[in-house]
């Protein structure tokens, strides 16, 4: 049902590598838990798609055939793709379960992965991939005072050697087969009679035994084994004997990235200059432009054919210094290369030129905001470094964009004609921008105390509304000053005293008028008085609450797929309701999509012309997955399919206008994706799960064959049986269908204790179904009605005993012991005078039940003492 077709963004803290050869641009790097492949001149893009969390590390072989990635969360992954074919050739599922990998590399020959884990405790394997095993070639676990490990590389000359660092330490390995384990030697930052910063990087020379870190002081490490040895005999005394024979002066500005290339080491900065060294670490070109921020990582495009005066065999040791500058220059007249930033922009190099070409500029904060405009192709998107960038969705081209300085953008909204767009920011300020240039058309609003957090335009486009994180309503009207239209601000309310999580526009039944609601978590349904309200009066015109447990997540308005108009809402309780648009009466609770979390936004996907019109659909998305959901919604599971867009979490939801394209936003992994819809597939998996009330059984503990079943049956018709009376000897009407005053009662026998609102919440979804067609109301209900009215109202995980020890935990005091106890008169109390409250006789029939103490001649049974204790 939902295919991702494009990804904007990519995560700045990972490298960008280079895959092109000669003049293509073909990049790889990681947008959320996507490896993406981008050819830049052909503007195409090729997903690897695998992981279920984040993508925490990456490399490449030195061929460009194989990516390998790992990630970091729940049943981490590590997974090698052929970048070729973008296929996943080999899958290691339990590389580091618990807590995910930290750093990855893989060796020269392409056989071999190191990875380091992401737990306090690290732990460091090496896996011959091509090996169909799910057990590491060895291992090694690393004492938490060596400090967070985060970066790992092979030695170019020697698979079997490998060196990683945190900020602080340097640890060289060695593993050699007859052995299971594998052997570690740190060097500690401590051991420098100089300052030489943190650590950033780690090589291996090309030509000799030495290593190199890079630091933040501008300095280069060098690191070599003291004493004689031989590279043919004891490897294992060349590891226990590295240590740091000299410090290197480079440059004052911190190194961040160090890169063995060819024959000569290659350094990033935090100036953006990209500098090369002969082996001797004598400079030999710097490559800089004053607009590069601190370099991320150094890609070079694939090796050409080497040229005769550059053979493998020539040693930079033994050959004079202007031919090694011959040759260097040779090589870097033919090898451009790409860098990254930190700031997320990727340039390309091109060495001949010293041309620094911008490849791609995308956020580098948090991206919470987007938004489709209602009649083009166009999705903008803005980011908390306050950039605000719009784009052709189907050409997949930049069109036009706009930095703002003072504060993040958090929301963003076209009006219903395109002509505006307005943005909410994180200082509470508000701007109203021309949609085509975003150009201010007004001064900018600050009337809001705190970062804005929604924001909306009503159907004419004559009001503005917003919400804040202070609880706050706001809203701006369009109004005529000076023979001409502008904005200006009409009123504002503390209307709620939780967070908002939704401000909805409409239109009124009766008129043209717009209507406006928000929802809070504070459970409140509020409606605004839009035409009575004045200049600094927003008038409240109806406030309901709308839950009694639950917390009330998002809201859209239902289609008018009936006679009765309704509002849609979601709770954190897996449920969705419908309420009638007048009264705010809740007349259908039903089971929403269960899919790990909570429904986080709501939107009905717009129909168009090819649609068929009897057809509609609702596009949410949960903490961190997208889905779809046909219309309209009755508890059927089958009918909703949701897919992982954003393990971090998901800020944002947007529909393009045509609802062919969805469009999330990722919040902190800076990344929006753009999901193609196929309606098709969710109708077939829909029709795949049965009809009637074959998916309903399906949820029943056994199915429609198991226990559960036949007890509900029975229950079912012994209500009936009650209904007619249990002692008469009349000759009884077998029917199939029980009065609504026994709902409860099969309910609470099936293991659900409804609260007085939930059973008036289901009756009156009976008893009103048939109403707005009919005006009459419905007396009694059956056993497949009752089934769906059962799945739907009941708690979507049961009722726990941790929930009940919680709530004893809320109710009750410490002892001295520090046990939590509840005296027995208190709890009395509480039943009879807070929340709903129990009458005495109600109160003693139903603990007499409970306790298996049933009254006779309607008086309990006397407590007595068991003798036995």
């Amino acid at each position: 049902p939902q295919s991702l077709s494009w990804v904007l963004g990519y995560n700045s803290s990972l490298a960008v590598h280079s895959l092109m050869d000669g003049e293509n641009r073909v990049l790889l790097y990681v947008s959320s838990h996507t490896v993406v492949i981008h050819d830049i001149l052909g503007n195409r893009q090729y997903h690897l798609q695998g992981h279920r969390n984040g993508i925490s590390c990456l490399c490449v072989s030195e061929d460009r055939r194989w990516v390998a990635t790992g990630d970091r969360g729940p049943d981490a992954l590590v997974i090698v793709w052929d970048s070729f074919s973008g296929i996943p050739v080999r899958t290691i599922f339990e590389s580091h379960l618990e807590e995910g990998v930290s750093a990855i590399a893989v060796s020269q020959d392409a056989k071999y992965l190191a990875t380091i884990s992401a737990g306090t405790v690290q732990r460091v394997c090496v896996w011959k991939w091509t090996l169909p095993t799910e057990k590491p070639v060895c291992s090694t676990e690393l004492s938490p005072e060596f400090g967070y490990q985060d970066y790992v590389i092979f030695n170019p000359q020697n698979p079997h050697e490998f060196v990683s660092n945190s900020k602080t330490q340097v640890i060289f390995y060695l593993w050699v087969k007859p052995r299971t384990n594998t052997q570690h030697h740190r060097s500690l930052l401590q051991t420098f009679n100089s300052v030489v910063g943190h650590f950033s990087q780690s090589i291996f020379h090309f030509n000799n035994s030495q290593a190199l870190t890079g630091t933040s002081a501008g300095k280069l490490v060098v690191w070599d084994a003291t004493g004689p040895h031989s590279p043919s005999k004891d490897l294992r005394a060349k590891l226990h004997s590295m240590t740091a024979t000299k410090v290197v002066p480079m440059q004052k500005d911190s190194l961040t990235v160090l890169v063995v290339f060819e024959s000569c080491i290659v350094t990033g900065d935090v100036k953006g200059q990209v500098k090369f060294y002969d082996g001797q670490l004598q400079l030999l070109t710097c490559y800089s432009h004053s607009k590069v921020g601190p370099i991320r990582s150094i890609s070079f495009s694939k090796t050409p054919p080497d040229p005769p005066s550059a053979s493998p065999a020539c040693s930079t040791f033994c050959i004079a210094t202007s031919l090694i500058h011959q040759i260097l220059f040779s090589l870097t007249l033919n090898r451009n290369f790409i860098l990254s930033t930190s700031d997320a922009t990727v340039l390309h190099v091109a060495t001949d030129r010293t041309n620094f070409e911008k490849v791609m500029e995308e956020a580098k904060k948090a991206v919470n905001a987007i938004t489709c405009h209602p009649r083009q192709a166009l999705v903008a998107v803005g980011s908390h470094c306050g950039l605000l960038k719009v784009w052709d969705y189907l050409q997949t081209t930049y069109i036009v964009s706009r930095i703002f300085t003072q504060a993040g953008i958090q929301c963003l909204s076209y009006d219903p004609k395109g002509y505006f767009l307005a943005a909410g920011f994180t200082d509470g300020s508000v701007y109203i921008l021309d949609a085509i240039s975003l150009q201010s058309s007004c001064n900018e609003f600050k009337f809001s105390h705190g970062p804005v957090t929604h924001i909306s335009f009503s159907h004419d486009s004559e009001y503005l509304a917003t919400a804040d994180e202070k609880y706050s309503v706001t809203v701006y009207k369009r109004v005529r000053q000076n023979g001409s239209r502008c904005w200006e601000h009409l009123a504002g309310l503390h209307s709620h005293y939780k967070p908002i999580r939704s401000i909805l526009f409409g239109v009124q039944s009766d008129s043209n008028e717009p209507r406006l609601l928000s929802l809070g978590e504070d459970r409140q349904l509020v409606e605004y008085d839009l035409n009575s309200s004045s200049k600094d009066n927003l008038v409240v015109l109806h406030r309901d609450r709308v839950e009694q447990d639950a917390v009330p997540l998002c809201l859209a308005w239902y289609p008018q797929l009936s006679t009765e108009s309704f509002i849609l809402t979601a709770n954190n309780c897996y449920k969705m309701k419908l309420y009638n648009t007048t009264t705010k009466m809740c007349r259908k609770t039903l089971l929403g999509p269960a899919y790990g979390s909570p429904l986080e936004k709501i939107q009905i996907l717009p129909t168009t012309d090819t649609m068929d019109p009897q057809k509609h659909y609702l596009v949410y998305v949960t903490k961190d997955k997208v889905g779809l959901q046909i219309l309209p919604v009755d508890g059927n599971p089958y009918k909703s399919s949701a897919f992982i867009c954003h393990p971090d979490g998901v800020s944002d939801l947007a529909i393009s206008y045509d609802g062919h394209y969805v469009f999330t936003a990722g919040g902190d992994d800076c990344t929006v994706m753009k999901w193609e819809v196929n309606l098709n597939a969710l109708d077939a998996a829909a029709s795949l799960g049965g009809e009637d009330l074959i998916p309903f059984y399906s949820l029943l503990d056994g199915g429609r064959e198991g226990e559960f079943f036949r007890e509900l049956e029975d229950y079912f018709y012994y209500a009936q049986l009650r209904s007619h009376g249990i002692d008469t000897l009349e000759t009884r009407q077998v029917s199939t269908h029980i009065p609504l005053e026994e709902i409860p009662s099969v309910m609470r026998a099936m293991g659900f204790y409804p609260s007085e609102e939930e059973i008036e919440e289901m009756i009156n979804e009976v008893k009103f179904s048939k109403y707005a067609d009919t005006g009459e109301q419905v007396t009694k209900i059956n056993l497949g009605d009752f089934i769906k009215l059962y799945i739907n109202h009941r708690p979507v995980f049961g009722l726990s005993m941790k929930k009940i020890q919680r709530a004893f935990q809320v109710l009750g005091y410490d002892t001295e012991n520090g046990d939590k106890v509840i005296d027995r008169g208190d709890l009395l109390l509480l039943l009879q005078c807070r929340g709903q409250r129990m009458r005495e006789d109600e109160l003693a029939q139903c603990l007499t039940t409970l306790l298996g103490r049933r009254p006779r001649g309607g008086e309990p049974e006397p407590d007595t003492e068991d003798p036995s204790g």
